[in-house]
């Protein structure tokens, strides 16, 4: 059976590998994308990889998901913790969705403690550094197979 899995990508994720190397690494995104697509053939999963910058973009790629997959993975970077427009898409989703973040976010900032999207995940996977991605897809694979 063919998964067809979105991981969607937040703002400034498109700088990964220039950007606070030493919480990020030096990995970048579209190394990213390949070793998830890598992965995805040969777990028989169809992977859509997305990235914005733009609020309004992420919740259109949120809500035109609903019908077209069958699992949602999402890094909603600093919209983890301001967008409630992002959760209230998630929200209406009736695919399992992993929330996922390259760092543990409770053990940096105050302010990144709070996530607005959680309670919409069936579950997190966070501070395993980009190696998180391929944890998401396996975590997500596992979902969909019960």
């Amino acid at each position: 059976m063919k998964y067809k899995i979105i991981v969607i990508n937040g703002p400034n994720l498109n700088l990964l590998g220039e950007r606070e190397k030493e919480k990020y690494g030096n990995v970048l995104l579209k190394e990213i994308e390949a070793d998830c697509i890598k992965y995805a053939k040969k777990n028989d999963i169809n992977l859509a990889f997305k990235q914005s910058n733009v609020e309004g973009e992420l919740v259109d790629l949120i809500q035109d998901s609903r019908d077209k997959y069958s699992g949602l993975i999402i890094n909603a970077a600093g919209y983890t913790h301001t967008s409630v427009s992002i959760r209230d898409a998630l929200m209406i989703l009736k695919i399992p969705i992993v929330e996922l973040h390259i760092t543990n976010i409770y053990n940096r900032e105050e302010f990144r403690h709070k996530s607005l999207i959680s309670k919409t995940a069936t579950g997190i996977i966070c501070g395993f550094g980009v190696g998180g991605y391929i944890m998401a897809l396996e975590a997500m694979r596992k979902i969909l197979i019960k």
